[in-house]
């Protein structure tokens, strides 16, 4: 499967409509894998399971001409109880090599909304070094902890969008397809 961004976002376009035609482009690829829209409910991960994250697109709050294109790929393993444990290898937003190894939490909360979902991981990352290691807070050579909140939502049983606030960043728009 490939999926592009729209041009329209690598140009800055407002977040909101970079989001709305990634994840409608995401919709129809998943639709059109199976030659129709699934009709069973979207359900989280099984235990054991492995999930692949890609993130083509980040948006910061504040503009910054140090600032770079972020790319991610992640690999989570879910656990009991809606637990995971995942790494992610990026570059970060000063286009340094970086990681973020975590522990996290999914919830289904809305039950009107089963594909719905929100996500806690909290972790450490590496790879914000001088000059910009002041960038994340408490930095130490390099290390410092991370806390990211996800809401997310399932477009059948093995794939899903997600938005991750990056604390006062931005937020970055991520794809994940269970393996």
């Amino acid at each position: 499967m490939s999926v592009s961004l729209p041009t329209t976002c690598r140009l800055r376009a407002p977040i909101w409509a970079c989001t709305a035609a990634w994840a409608l482009t995401l919709a129809g690829t998943a639709a059109a894998q199976t030659g129709q829209p699934s009709t069973e409910p979207a359900t989280a991960a099984k235990v054991g399971e492995w999930t692949l994250s890609l993130s083509p697109f980040t948006q910061h709050w504040h503009e910054d001409p140090a600032h770079r294109h972020v790319y991610l790929a992640g690999l989570e393993r879910s656990g009991p109880e809606g637990s995971f444990t995942g790494v992610s290898l990026f570059r970060n937003s000063f286009g340094q090599p970086a990681a973020y190894a975590y522990r996290g939490w999914q919830w289904q909360p809305w039950a009107a909304h089963p594909a719905l979902y929100t996500k806690l991981s909290v972790g450490v990352i590496y790879g914000y070094l001088p000059p910009y290691n002041n960038k994340v807070p408490l930095n130490y050579h390099g290390f410092s902890p991370g806390l990211i909140p996800a809401l997310g939502y399932r477009l059948g049983n093995r794939d899903a969008i997600q938005i991750n606030l990056l604390g006062t960043a931005g937020i970055m728009l991520a794809y994940n397809h269970d393996l």
